[in-house]
């Protein structure tokens, strides 16, 4: 049997030194004061002396090893012993290749798919325990805010274009509604429409929907707004191309 150790850094890899100190302090405070977590770095130990992790890079996989304690992008914090494996390294290898095609650096994303989330995968693999909470912290819960804030804006765009199509629907019935109610009245064929108690019912069904009728500038208005629902909004994600896993 063989240990399998996880590595941990301080992810102090900006170019402003005044960020990087913010970061160590923020560690300081909310891990090793009360716990919680930080802003971190992981990579696993598993026969040799090589740790590996995962990171951000342009093309091909972002699985990449480094001397144990010495990758030269963040500022080593500790180790942790998380158990012992019954593979053989030639099992651990194949592993290692597997998660290598599994994981192209191109599907980096720091709070859903980072190296802290690559060394869970590994280690379930291996058959130990995974990462203890505090190392992931900040980055499954900026996720799980970004889920629930992306997941209500998405409903409210719905509503709102639902709305707009209910009110333009509304607004074309009311419109020939009024153009046929211009008829003679004494036409037999004629003698319905247009009555107010017709339209008094359309008009109480649009208001328990939650819409109304709205003018023809709002129905401008709100056409542009329904085209702008489906314009994307995201910005490519950039990067100088060498591998980083905050």
């Amino acid at each position: 049997m063989t240990e399998v150790i996880l590595h941990v850094y301080d992810v102090t890899n900006s170019a402003s030194a005044k960020t990087n100190n913010t970061i160590l302090q923020i560690n300081k405070i909310f891990k090793d004061g009360i716990g919680f977590g930080g802003i971190f770095h992981s990579a696993v130990q598993v026969f040799g002396d090589e740790e590996w992790s995962f990171g951000f890079c342009e093309r091909g996989t972002g699985v990449f090893s480094c001397p144990v304690g010495k990758n030269p992008m963040y500022t080593y914090r500790e180790f942790i012993v998380l158990g012992k494996t019954n593979f053989s390294i030639f099992k651990v290898n194949q592993i290692l290749r597997e998660l290598s095609r599994e994981w192209p650096g191109d599907s980096y994303d720091l709070l859903a798919r980072n190296c802290n989330h690559f060394c869970d995968e590994l280690c379930e693999r291996l058959g130990v325990p995974k990462l203890p909470a505090w190392v992931n912290r900040f980055a499954n819960a900026g996720y799980a805010a970004s889920e629930v804030a992306g997941n209500t804006a998405l409903k409210f765009r719905q509503a709102k274009a639902e709305i707009v199509s209910a009110s333009r629907v509304a607004y074309r019935f009311l419109s020939n509604v009024t153009s046929n109610s211009a008829v003679t009245p004494e036409s037999p064929s004629n003698s319905n429409r247009g009555s107010p108690r017709f339209q008094a019912s359309w008009i109480k069904n649009i208001i328990s929907n939650g819409s109304k009728p709205t003018t023809s500038s709002e129905l401008e208005t709100q056409s542009e707004d329904k085209h702008m629902l489906h314009a994307s909004a995201e910005e490519p994600f950039h990067s100088s191309g060498r591998r980083s896993g905050a």
